[in-house]
């Protein structure tokens, strides 16, 4: 299992938009990509136009080959790429220990 961290900055005053559109975007085009598993968003307390989305995948190709190399990556980004005040940050890490 893969996890890719996306650290997401927003236009200020966006937040109310922003959290329909993510969650539209998840729902009706992420979940539906090979691979996928699950997801989390947090957004920032002090900072609230600061997100954090968390989305666990199979494996790497399933996100930086299978959706990032599809149509659904465009539709996706078409969503959500409105919002953004710079591009985030995306990296990926291997699970190594996890509580239940």
């Amino acid at each position: 299992m893969i996890l890719e961290l996306a650290d997401i900055r927003i236009q200020p005053g966006k937040q109310a938009d922003f959290d329909i559109a993510i969650q539209h975007g998840i729902s009706q085009v992420i979940s539906k990509a090979k691979g996928f598993i699950r997801y989390q968003i947090s957004r920032g307390i002090e900072s609230p136009e600061h997100y954090v989305l968390m989305i666990f995948w199979e494996t790497l190709e399933n996100h930086t080959v299978d959706f990032r190399e599809s149509a659904a990556f465009q539709e996706w980004r078409s969503i959500v790429a409105p919002y953004f005040a710079s591009a985030p940050i995306v990296e990926h890490f291997n699970l190594l220990n996890e509580s239940r």
